[in-house]
């Protein structure tokens, strides 16, 4: 059961003592619910089946879930000082919630016989008290929820049929990002930062849910800032609340998110810092901004084939587009094939039409698996970029993408792929850009890497490579680029934040 938040936010900052007993509401609103409910299922039992339950039973259970409604009403109203609460919501669900705990009172002192000495109708009043208190539990519940976890929480996956009848408005589409084909061209708060924050930060932080008063679901909102001010200061990620809460230890009350929940990795929050020491632009393209050498690979990792732009200069970042596999013409593919991959929400996007070669990307097929990799081969002359970054594939995978025999660009960063699964590559003949940021490779896999002959640029990011290994492959591949990327200690430098001034609202 979700939890119960009872009334708004007080204005003025409450007590550690007062939101230390607040946050026990969760674990004490669980009581009255399991309390009422069995109170009820006897009550039921005993009048369809005349089955002798004793009184006193159904007395003491009554009386404890109007005590622990109670201490659940209290404790609500603590957790609510906190605020970042929607206020009508939070408004029903504080009624509701006092309401369970009076009827809770009510049924038990009529079942208890202390009312029926003073009133003689008042074994009257026993059931429908007691169902009114099961009613508004449930609607209390259900306000809980939204509160919690979104208006939507119960009908967020309800079938369209059932939507209909119950008069629920249709389901709301899923928010899906353009995909990244030439990160040169990439709007950089569309299609990088707002992925980002979507993924690891709106959850907490919307129309329903603001906590800290905060909401970063807009471009208007993220600009309004929160209740303590502006969350981030543009051209400045140092006086930046919003890259400041990100990197405090996570341990730490103020960390952003919250222990527990999906975390930020490194290269979104060296995006994010990157985006605000830019001026946090929302209307402008990467090829717009300065790109220096510690995000530069940052970048390039979110995919395209260019190089990246910076101004007159610029690095590359995937293999030259006068590469001879470029100009290679194959077979048309076939539409079925293409069909069958667009099921599992692989894009299949024309590389060039006059050759039928093929990019496909899982840029949003992030559950792809090895079992489905298996259609890949389906297409083996057609695929000559493939992307599979931050997908479930391991090296198993990696045996039916062997046997793309014209690929040219390969992205596995952030995959479970390890040297084993490296070794099976040798036979890609045309390879010449690898993608391995984030993942287990060590020196072992590097050295399988020797015999792609036609390798020129592989991104090793925060992988566990070491630079003896690094050396060893340049020696067998001298004009092969290698491209590290950023440490931990270099997000570290590359993000100095002073210590958080003032208090810092966690996501």
């Amino acid at each position: 059961m979700s939890e119960l938040i009872l009334l708004q936010a007080n204005p003025s900052s409450p007590s550690d003592w007062v939101l230390f007993w607040g946050h026990f509401h969760p674990l004490i609103v669980h009581l009255p619910i399991g309390f009422l409910l069995i109170a009820g299922l006897l009550e039921i039992d005993r009048l369809t089946r005349r089955n002798s339950v004793s009184p006193h039973t159904i007395t003491l259970i009554l009386f404890w879930s109007a005590v622990s409604a109670t201490m659940a009403c209290v404790f609500g109203y603590m957790l609510s000082l906190g605020g970042g609460y929607e206020e009508e919501t939070l408004n029903d669900h504080m009624w509701e919630g006092i309401g369970v705990a009076v009827f809770a009172w009510l049924a038990w002192s009529v079942k208890s016989e202390n009312l029926g000495r003073i009133f003689s109708f008042a074994q009257l009043m026993y059931l429908p008290a007691l169902g009114i208190a099961l009613l508004l539990l449930l609607a209390a519940g259900h306000q809980g929820g939204n509160l919690t976890h979104g208006s939507d929480y119960l009908t967020q996956y309800m079938p369209e049929t059932m939507r209909t009848l119950a008069g629920v408005p249709p389901k709301m589409k899923e928010v899906k990002f353009e995909p990244i084909t030439d990160v040169n061209q990439a709007m950089v708060y569309q299609q990088i930062v707002n992925p980002i924050l979507h993924s690891r930060c709106v959850q907490c932080h919307n129309a329903d849910k603001s906590k800290g008063g905060l909401r970063l679901d807009s471009p208007e909102m993220i600009k309004k800032g929160y209740e303590d001010g502006p969350v981030f200061v543009a051209g400045n990620s140092k006086s930046s609340e919003l890259v400041k809460v990100c990197l405090l230890p996570e341990d730490d009350d103020l960390h952003m998110p919250p222990k527990g929940k999906n975390q930020l990795k490194e290269s979104d929050i060296a995006l994010l810092t990157w985006w605000i020491d830019q001026g946090a632009p929302f209307d402008k393209k990467v090829s717009d901004l300065k790109v220096n050498d510690a995000i530069r690979p940052v970048l390039a990792s979110l995919g395209g084939g260019g190089p990246i732009e910076n101004g007159a200069t610029s690095v590359a970042s995937g293999p030259a587009p006068d590469s001879p596999v470029l100009t290679m013409k194959v077979p048309a593919a076939d539409s079925k094939v293409i069909d069958e991959l667009k099921k599992l929400n692989l894009l299949v996007l024309p590389l060039s039409k006059e050759q039928n070669q093929l990019e496909v990307s899982a840029v949003n097929a992030r559950t792809f698996n090895d079992a489905q990799a298996a259609q890949l081969p389906k297409l083996s002359n057609q695929i000559v970029w493939l992307k599979l970054g931050d997908t479930e594939i391991s090296d198993a995978a990696l045996a039916q993408v062997a046997k793309l025999k014209n690929l040219q660009k390969l992205h596995l960063e952030e995959t479970k792929v390890t040297d084993a699964g490296l070794k099976q590559l040798k036979g890609l003949a045309y390879l010449e850009y690898l993608n391995l940021y984030g993942t287990a490779v060590t020196d072992a896999g590097l050295a399988e890497l020797a015999e792609l002959k036609n390798l020129k640029t592989v991104y090793l990011w925060q992988t566990k490579v070491t630079e003896e290994g690094i050396a060893k492959l340049k020696t067998a591949l001298p004009k092969l680029e290698v491209i590290g990327g950023i440490s931990e200690q270099a997000v570290a430098e590359f993000v100095k934040v002073a210590e958080p001034k003032g208090e810092a609202k966690k996501d």
